[in-house]
């Protein structure tokens, strides 16, 4: 694939994007559903985004929150899979230097976003069952904007010295990516440098964000399974569980996904590295398509917002 300059001493100015090396016939597969679940996670976020926008009683802390998970799911979508599809449909695998690394940026900044914007979640929902109360007076529209500053402002910084740091290293041999996306490690694997520090500092952000996420994730719901469980008025217990069930099956979609990505990248010798790419790429498409399908089913206030979105454009 790569021709002889790939080879060369001369800097390198754009990266050659090889989706599945070992196996390129799969493209031709793969691109017809992946096409169809990029279209259905643009629109279904597009609609909720709408939806929540239009409708007076959406306007509500809980759905702004979830209104920045939408948003996050649509850059970080439209990020990775658009360049996917384009090598796919029509063999564009040429990525400018820049571009490369500013696609590096998104993927490893948006990804601890989201997974802060389910901690801020949970929060939302700990208040709200085990302080009623306090609810109208702890989680206002303020908190929301402060959370969102400190949502974005957090990963965006803790995470930027990761390209930068790609982004300083000599690349002066090949440029052929054996991957469909500016992954770090795929990308510091080219240069002529040692990219150690590179690759520990990724690993001690990451863990260190998603870690304590998910930390607090658990202690909120732990909390709030402790109070659901003293609840002694008939139904009250399950009428509680069901304001939290949509905002657990995200949850659960994000965590599954990243755990088994997580698990097959440290067992890489075993699993093939097509493999590998297929994950990463689904990674960054099944839970932008599946968040606004949980909400919009399992959300009385929002599907009835949808209903009526629907009949106003009919």
């Amino acid at each position: 694939m790569a021709s002889p300059s790939n080879y060369s001493t001369a800097p390198v100015s754009e990266f050659l994007l090889i989706c599945f090396p070992n196996y390129q016939s799969w493209q031709h597969w793969l691109s017809l559903p992946l096409t169809l679940l990029f279209l259905l996670a643009m629109g279904a976020n597009g609609i909720l985004l709408i939806t929540i926008r239009l409708e007076a009683s959406l306007h509500e802390p809980m759905y702004y929150l979830l209104s920045l998970l939408s948003l996050l799911d649509v850059v970080l979508c439209l990020t990775v899979i658009p360049k996917v599809l384009a090598i796919f449909w029509f063999d564009l695998r040429s990525i400018s230097f820049s571009a490369c690394f500013l696609q590096m940026f998104i993927m490893n900044s948006f990804l601890p976003m989201e997974s802060c914007t389910f901690m801020v979640m949970a929060y939302d929902r700990y208040v709200a069952i085990c302080h009623p109360l306090r609810y109208p007076s702890i989680i206002t529209d303020q908190f929301v904007a402060k959370a969102s500053v400190f949502i974005v402002a957090r990963n965006a910084l803790l995470t930027a010295p990761i390209p930068i740091l790609s982004a300083q290293l000599h690349y002066c041999g090949k440029n052929v990516i054996e991957n469909c996306i500016c992954a770090n490690l795929s990308v510091s694997r080219l240069s002529c440098d040692n990219f150690t520090l590179n690759r520990l500092y990724q690993f001690v952000a990451g863990w260190t964000l998603l870690g304590s996420d998910f930390i607090l994730i658990f202690l909120s719901y732990t909390f709030i399974l402790r109070a659901v469980l003293r609840f002694k008025a008939e139904g009250a217990a399950v009428k509680a569980l069901s304001t939290c069930s949509s905002h657990f099956i995200l949850i659960l979609f994000f965590s599954t996904i990243l755990l088994v990505v997580v698990l097959t990248n440290v067992a890489r010798k075993r699993v093939p590295m097509d493999i590998l790419i297929l994950l990463n790429v689904l990674h960054h498409l099944i839970p932008p398509a599946l968040n606004p399908i949980v909400y919009g089913v399992r959300t009385k206030e929002i599907k009835q917002g949808i209903q009526k979105l629907l009949h106003r454009e009919m």
